[in-house]
């Protein structure tokens, strides 16, 4: 599949867009899933020529999904070029297929977390710990988090705002994340989720299964806590 990039908004390559979609598309269809497609072909060579130059001024294109799959296509063809020392830089050796959408078009959902085992707390005693360095809120039903700096907890059958306090936040752009704020205050020291990426006691859930999913999850499971993080911004 191709991988998912992003760029910056160039108002040259929404215009050669606007004006392509302005004719028939070539594709359009309702698929199986009830997602529609529309494709249009942009193969005049003054659009072409036009949307080069302006890629050409774009700084940065960022991996919005496919980090890996990009990682292992850049293996495989530094590969091949080792294997073969002729390369011209032409063969298909040296491409992946991609998509790229401004990043103005683009949402991130939430990406939520579910914990088996409170690591010996009861329900009661992790509330306690986590307020030492989170306010907490209990509130009458199910919510998302408005803002950076809001975490929605689900456990024993209670909903609750966890506000971090300013103090847990740095100037460094990943551990100022809301779920590396999670991850180092909650997550591993007081649940014992050292590694989130390989422990088997965390389940991560895409926000677009929504709140339900999370509280079903959990159950009437005392043991089970689900985290909804406010998403990411762009």
């Amino acid at each position: 599949g191709p991988i998912f990039l992003a760029y910056r908004r160039r108002e040259g390559i929404e215009e050669v867009v606007r004006e392509a979609m302005r004719g028939r598309p070539v594709y359009d269809f309702t698929a199986e899933d009830g997602v529609t497609h529309r494709l249009w072909v942009i193969d005049g060579v003054e659009a072409v020529v036009r949307i080069r130059r302006e890629f050409a001024q774009v700084d940065a294109i960022y991996i919005a999904d496919g980090h890996h799959r990009a990682a292992s296509a850049v293996k495989v063809g530094l590969k091949r070029r080792r294997e073969h020392p002729d390369y011209d830089g032409t063969e298909e050796l040296n491409y992946f297929l991609s998509v790229l959408f401004p990043a103005e078009e683009l949402r991130i959902l939430d990406y939520n977390r579910v914990v088996t085992g409170l690591n010996g707390h009861t329900f009661e005693e992790l509330l306690d710990e986590i307020s030492k360095k989170f306010h907490i809120e209990e509130r009458a039903s199910a919510f998302h988090p408005a803002c950076k700096g809001e975490t929605a907890m689900y456990g024993a059958g209670r909903w609750y705002l966890l506000t971090a306090r300013k103090e847990l936040y740095t100037d460094d752009p990943v551990d100022g994340l809301d779920v590396s704020i999670l991850q180092n205050h909650i997550l591993e020291p007081l649940l014992g989720i050292r590694d989130p990426k390989v422990d088997s006691r965390i389940q991560f859930v895409g926000g677009i299964r929504g709140l339900e999913e999370l509280v079903r999850l959990v159950g009437q499971d005392v043991t089970k806590v689900a985290f909804a993080m406010y998403p990411t911004s762009m």
